[in-house]
């Protein structure tokens, strides 16, 4: 398991226009080359009206599958700059299609270029890119009268915690990424002076919305 990936927040559409011309992205999680293109079938379905229905996908923890589609397209002019979207934006399993509805005007090479390059950025700027990163999920078993000095020191560290059970004593359950799970327990050891008891739950990826996108 890869400790953190980027991909979309959620599957979704976004519509810009450019000179009449109407560019309409779909994006989608996918976990295969086949979920992909039946993706790509089914707007085509969708958009059976339109001109084109351009495609992108990256699939896997290093893309070693990348695929781009100009869909009657000059040669060059939309699949690859779409494509070029996700990977400046490191993004993994997504898939991307762009539906144009020709507006009368041509845009030349260049202006299709820039089209289908910004029709893929806005999506993913409309709805989001979120960064997964490996967690292990540790329980920490406490007395009440530590739980606050406990709070207030994952807050001011900016630990993440998932939920507080309050039984004869406290269970605050944070998630930690893997790597530093153990340097957390030697710090929480240290801040209670030994008085702590630990239980280790799932490993699993904890998605967090970022904004850096391209």
């Amino acid at each position: 398991m890869i400790e953190r990936y980027r991909t979309i927040k959620e599957n979704g559409q976004s519509e810009i226009e450019i000179k009449k011309s109407r560019f309409v992205c779909s994006l989608k999680r996918i976990e295969s080359e086949e979920e992909a293109k039946n993706f790509i079938q089914e707007i085509k379905k969708e958009h059976w009206k339109a001109n084109h229905n351009c495609s992108a996908f990256v699939i896997g923890e290093k893309n070693e599958i990348q695929r781009s589609s100009d869909d009657g397209e000059p040669s060059g002019t939309a699949g690859v700059p779409m494509l070029e979207v996700l990977k400046k934006n490191q993004l993994i399993n997504v898939v991307a299609v762009v539906t144009r509805y020709f507006g009368g005007t041509k845009l030349g090479t260049g202006g299709l270029i820039r089209a289908y390059t910004h029709a893929v950025s806005q999506a993913l700027s409309d709805i989001g890119i979120v960064e997964g990163t490996l967690q292990q999920e540790i329980s920490i078993v406490i007395t009440y009268p530590q739980l606050g000095k406990l709070q207030n020191y994952l807050e001011l560290q900016h630990f993440f915690i998932k939920e507080i059970q309050y039984t004869d004593q406290v269970i605050v359950i944070c998630a930690v990424d893997e790597k530093n799970a153990d340097s957390f327990k030697e710090s929480i050891i240290e801040l209670l002076n030994g008085q702590v008891q630990f239980e280790e739950g799932p490993v699993s990826y904890h998605e967090q919305l970022i904004t850096d996108h391209i």
